[in-house]
């Protein structure tokens, strides 16, 4: 809104009216905008919360610190969406597929988590919306971002083509815009990686193959990562911190990939309007930071459903976008580990009881930011004991920012390791 008034006032000369062309300048106040509204904002939707008697409900699972938490506002997702569609819907170019898609997608899962925490909070129905729903759910919103990818003639990137004279680089050029289902390989140069290669055995019908294949693992994508964030908020101010590290990232991302000098030094596809999502991904930074102010240990509200599942939607989908899905494993390296650490004591409890009759445990307790937070005790069928004591649950979050920051620059890094 303010980005086609601005440019209005431009023509006019107006003083200072082209500062809104430069995508840094809209970036940077779209990062304030969310911080500071966040901020204001969470007071009074906390307040709003505790007056509606919206509070968690905690199940007593022997944690230290646990049932402390039993009352405190949940829901507060609705902060951090608020905090990120405002400044977008100012800042940046609503013409813009990337950011229609963005916005979609926040208010698709947001939608889907408010209407889970409602049936658990209000109707005090624990196990909240059912599975199936959740997934067929997240399925719907993989369909609308691959097919839209498909259908967009917005939606194009180009491919550099290294030129060299006598064995050596002299400059890169890059091919006219195409509609493509490359991604980046992280670690290896001049590799890109062309779902068209997977479906070589249909030769006839290849095209619609390939992008049958790219719905598919969009799907995938988004229904993973947004049920590892999911998984992960179990911590105050796990989910939010771990978020906004990986928001930092993906924003340098699409902004080296929206910028030619950038792309061609890289070596990376140029990704033509996704410079956009700089101002998208600034908002939710912010976001993410400012709500830290109330769920920072001791919380004063919690995300909820509302948050986690919009937080890793968004990310799932912002990386899908700018082709960098492949670096997921390594940015998501925390909600990976959250999520593998619950399959992997599911699947061998299960193998362990029907071998023995006795279920048996890899972990202390799942997801993995649990484990330690459980005394260990050489009497549990657990394998994994150590550590003996509990770790206080501030220090358990540092320490996973920590790695979450590693992460990060390891994903940035691999681009020019490549």
């Amino acid at each position: 809104m303010l980005y086609e008034l601005f440019n209005y006032l431009d023509q006019l000369d107006f003083p200072g009216a082209g500062m809104f062309h430069y995508i840094s300048f809209r970036s940077a106040i779209a990062l304030l905008v969310s911080l500071i509204l966040s901020t204001v904002i969470g007071k009074k939707i906390i307040g709003s919360l505790q007056q509606q008697q919206i509070g968690e409900i905690v199940r007593d699972l022997g944690l230290e610190g646990q049932m402390q938490k039993k009352g405190t506002p949940t829901m507060g997702g609705i902060i951090i969406i608020i905090s990120i569609v405002i400044p977008v819907l100012l800042l940046a170019r609503l013409t813009n597929i990337y950011i229609i898609l963005m916005l979609i997608t926040t208010a698709w899962l947001g939608t889907l988590g408010f209407i889970d925490d409602y049936i658990k909070v209000v109707h005090k129905n624990k196990d909240g919306l059912s599975g199936k729903l959740k997934i067929v759910a997240q399925v719907g919103l993989g369909l609308i971002v691959g097919l839209t990818l498909y259908l967009s003639p917005m939606a194009v990137m180009r491919e550099n083509v290294e030129i060299h004279r006598g064995g050596e680089k002299v400059e890169t050029v890059y091919s006219p815009s195409v509609k493509s289902t490359q991604t980046t390989i992280p670690f290896l140069k001049n590799n890109n990686l062309d779902y068209r290669d997977l479906v070589s055995f249909m030769p006839h019908h290849r095209t619609a193959a390939t992008w049958i294949l790219f719905v598919l693992i969009t799907i995938f994508i988004v229904t993973a990562v947004s049920n590892g964030a999911n998984l992960t908020d179990g911590l105050d101010g796990l989910a939010a911190g771990s978020s906004a590290i990986i928001g930092v990232a993906l924003g340098i991302l699409a902004y080296v990939s929206s910028h030619l000098e950038f792309a061609a030094y890289l070596n990376i596809m140029y990704i033509p309007g996704c410079e956009e999502l700089a101002i998208f991904a600034s908002a939710f930074i912010g976001a993410c930071v400012g709500f830290l102010w109330y769920n920072a240990f001791p919380a004063q509200v919690f995300m909820g459903d509302t948050g986690s599942l919009t937080l890793g939607g968004i990310i799932a989908v912002f990386a899908i976008i700018i082709h960098k899905e492949l670096l997921l494993p390594i940015l998501c390296g925390v909600f990976f580990v959250e999520s593998l650490s619950v399959m992997l004591q599911v699947a061998y409890f299960k193998c362990t009881k029907k071998r023995t009759g006795h279920g048996k445990r890899i972990f202390k307790m799942t997801p993995l930011h649990h484990h330690f937070q459980k005394a260990g005790n050489m009497g549990m069928d657990a394998l994994i004991q150590r550590p003996l004591m509990p770790v206080p649950e501030s220090k358990i979050v540092v320490r996973f920012w920590l790695v979450g920051i590693i992460l990060a620059v390891i994903a940035i890094a691999t681009l020019k390791m490549r």
